[in-house]
Parts: structure tokens; C-alpha cells; sequence
């Protein structure tokens, strides 16, 4: 058996994005990757997240979120920032770790000041939507030459 990929997908607060991206990549590719997610800040984990990931069967309820400090220590192959802030920010990985990003739009920010109901709940959707078509072409996807990758299909 070959040795899992290790990868991190990093944004900004670890609380919505990137958790649903571990959640995805544990649930769809976790026979070939071994997923990780911290923020470059720590922020709450999202109920809403937590919420329609459990509508597709997917618990990320168990999952906390980690500040990058957290998880230096872990020999990526691959560090995935998944939001601009996060992209611009991201430290220096000791190892091989490539970079790539890929961005996702922030459903906390995108439904500032909307009222909770189906509305929202459609943003935190598509997110989570768009997340896993990306997630779905790991680990070729990771296999680009370029630093930036956006599967087709997500915007």
C-alpha cells in the first residue's frame, strides 16, 4: 500500500471553507489523502457549515478549528489555501509542501446581515457544492504546474 498524501487546506478562520473541504476530502478521498484544515486565524467553527454537510451525509461536527501554528509540525505534501487572505499569508512549510489555491467564496461574509432561512443556507450550499467538485479531482488536481487551479465548472 502506498503511503497517503498529506494535505492542509488552509483559510483564513478555519471555520467554514476549509473545514468542509477536510470533511469532503475524509469522506471522498481518504483511501489516497490524509486531510488536514487550519486557519491563519482561529475563528468559531461554523454551524452552518456543520449543518449542510450533515444534509449530505457528511460530520464535521467533531472537527475544531486549528491555528496553522498547530500543525507545522506535519510534513505536507501538499498546502491548499482556499481563500485570498490565506493565500497571501500562508507561512513557510518546512519539506516538500507545494502550494496551490484554489478560491472559494466565504459564506459567513456573503450572508452578512441576511436573515437565517433558505436563503442563506443556499450560499453555504453552493459553497459546499463547488467544494466538492474540487475535491472529487484529488489528488490529480494537485498535479498542476501552475500555483492557482480552478476546477472547471466551480465559478
Amino acid at each position: 500500500m502506498t503511503e497517503k498524501l498529506r494535505l492542509l487546506f488552509l483559510c483564513t478562520g478555519n471555520s467554514c471553507r476549509s473545514q468542509m473541504a477536510e470533511g469532503w476530502t475524509r469522506e471522498l478521498r481518504g483511501d489516497q489523502i490524509e486531510p488536514y484544515s487550519a486557519g491563519v486565524e482561529v475563528k468559531r467553527l461554523d454551524s452552518l457549515a456543520v449543518g449542510v454537510m450533515a444534509e449530505v451525509g457528511v460530520d464535521i461536527s467533531s472537527q475544531r478549528p486549528k491555528h496553522v501554528s498547530e500543525v507545522m509540525h506535519i510534513p505536507f505534501d501538499y498546502v491548499v489555501t482556499v481563500c485570498s487572505h490565506a493565500r497571501e499569508t500562508c507561512p513557510f512549510f518546512p519539506g516538500e509542501a507545494r502550494k496551490q489555491h484554489v478560491e472559494f467564496d466565504d459564506p459567513p461574509y456573503l450572508t452578512q446581515g441576511m436573515a437565517d432561512g433558505e436563503e442563506k443556507l443556499a450560499v453555504y450550499r453552493r459553497v459546499r457544492d463547488e467544494i466538492r467538485r474540487f475535491v472529487s479531482t484529488l489528488p490529480d488536481a494537485l498535479n498542476f504546474a501552475e500555483d492557482s487551479y480552478e476546477p472547471t465548472g466551480i465559478r
